[in-house]
């Protein structure tokens, strides 16, 4: 894949989660309340199970997991769709192949890099042929 391809591919990733995190508020799981409006207060109840936080971690969680695969797409020899990202609390897994001990190193470096990584599962696999 050419460079601008890659680029164009890499900017409507981006654009494709971002739309998607924009998407997936909680909006159930607030309640506002309002006093008259001359007196400038409102309060807002959240829900003690922690919802709106979980929420906050899946779409942080997303926005590494897109970060991670536009980098191991832009670095030349890797190619995401040969290695499978996931993200859970901050930590990444990466699976799948890749064609040498380099690109293993080189990939799990990019996942690291990212920011918000906590830590990074290296589970890919060097087939050569």
């Amino acid at each position: 894949m050419n460079s601008p391809q890659r680029t164009s591919l890499v900017v409507a990733l981006i654009a494709g989660f971002a739309l998607v995190g924009a998407g997936c508020s909680d909006r159930g799981t607030s309640t506002t309340s309002a006093t008259p409006q001359n007196s400038g207060t409102a309060t807002t109840t959240l829900p003690a199970n922690g919802a709106a936080t979980r929420a906050g971690v899946a779409i942080e969680d997303s926005f590494i997991t897109t970060s991670v695969k536009s980098a191991v797409l832009a670095e030349p020899g890797l190619s995401s769709l040969k290695i499978e990202v996931d993200t859970k609390d901050g930590v990444v897994t990466l699976s799948g192949t890749v064609a040498s001990s380099a690109l293993k190193t080189r990939a799990a470096q990019i996942a690291q890099n990212t920011s918000g990584v906590r830590s990074v599962i290296d589970n890919l696999e060097v087939k050569t042929g």
